[in-house]
């Protein structure tokens, strides 16, 4: 553990991870915060699922986006992908001293209008004001609760056999937020995949235990989340690079930018976990629905290596490991 904090430290992978077992575990982990997933299944009466997430995305706004509809998809995904459906969210506002109101109202009236379609309320929250200088323009934190649908989700429930599935084409989010921050590139047709995971969370639903675990690829992306997946199994997990959908447009983009779309964020996509023998079943699933269009099975849980990921190429194969450094700050 390093003495100071970096921008590495928010990157979502290895320094992250590093700094949440090795800091904040040490202080306040217990039998729920150690699973660290996304949202929480916690039983309180009746069990709920929780979560929360704060958001500090630069630029604002972005092509497909701002970050007022990034809050709420972002913290009602992260429910979804704990089986849950979301219920209600908390919104507070951490706004600075000279902060455009006209930019407010379009982020509140983005925050409304992805609630409804969510589903879910805003039933409680605050905002806090700082000196001009001492915070970036806004920065938003989110609480969501859901009511359980898939409670035996997690990664001891993976089986040798299981499939891999993505719902859509990865690396739009992250692509489309760097362009936005180089006003020398064109971005053409790029827009972030930021949106709401509910009804394809729903559609898998529908399979019942045959789901193993789901999970939204926010930072770090495919590659970190799948390494994720595999660092507390036994298992080989074997992806395919031909099968992973990449936009074209993306894929130069993260050319020209330095970067790999596995790593680049999505928002606004699952990855997922499903018996084996259901993988095409779960994939029409997902394709039912337009924001499920591209998906694709992309892999499969063998026995091999433990906890390992490796994707097979056209001539070779590479292994995957959790993002190391800051591909992109400040990303969601």
């Amino acid at each position: 553990m390093s003495e100071i904090i970096t921008l590495d430290h928010g990157s979502g992978g290895e320094k992250t991870s590093g700094l949440v077992k090795e800091l904040v575990l040490k202080y306040l982990g217990n039998c729920i915060l150690d699973r660290l997933e996304d949202a929480a299944l916690i039983r309180a009466g009746d069990q709920i699922v929780f979560s929360t997430d704060s958001f500090v995305i630069d630029p604002l706004f972005f092509p497909g986006g701002n970050i007022g509809k990034l809050c709420v998809c972002g913290t009602a995904n992260d429910v979804c992908m704990r089986g849950g459906k979301p219920y209600a969210l908390s919104l507070a506002l951490i706004l600075e001293e000279g902060f455009p109101v006209a930019d407010l109202e379009k982020i509140l009236a983005s925050i409304a209008e992805t609630a409804r379609k969510a589903g879910v309320l805003i039933v409680t929250g605050d905002t806090k004001v700082v000196e001009k200088g001492k915070g970036d323009g806004i920065y938003i934190n989110t609480a969501g609760i859901g009511l359980p649908v898939l409670k035996n989700l997690g990664t001891e429930y993976i089986r040798e056999g299981d499939a891999v599935l993505v719902s859509g084409t990865v690396g739009d989010h992250g692509a489309a937020v760097m362009l936005a921050r180089n006003e020398g590139l064109l971005a053409g047709e790029i827009r972030s995949d930021c949106g709401l995971l509910t009804g394809l969370a729903e559609e898998l639903q529908k399979l019942g235990d045959a789901v193993r675990i789901m999970r939204d690829p926010t930072r770090g992306g495919l590659a970190t989340v799948m390494a994720e997946f595999a660092e507390d199994t036994p298992f080989l997990f074997e992806l395919e690079e031909d099968k992973i959908p990449v936009r074209e447009d993306v894929r130069s983009a993260c050319d020209i930018l330095g970067l790999d779309p596995l790593y680049c964020a999505c928002e606004g996509r699952l990855v997922a976990v499903v018996e084996g023998s259901r993988a095409e079943e779960a994939a029409e699933l997902l394709r039912s629905r337009e924001e499920g269009r591209d998906a694709a099975v992309i892999g499969r849980v063998v026995q091999g290596a433990f906890g390992r990921v490796v994707l097979k190429t056209a001539y070779s194969s590479r292994v995957l490991t959790k993002l190391s450094g800051m591909q992109l700050p400040r990303i969601c």
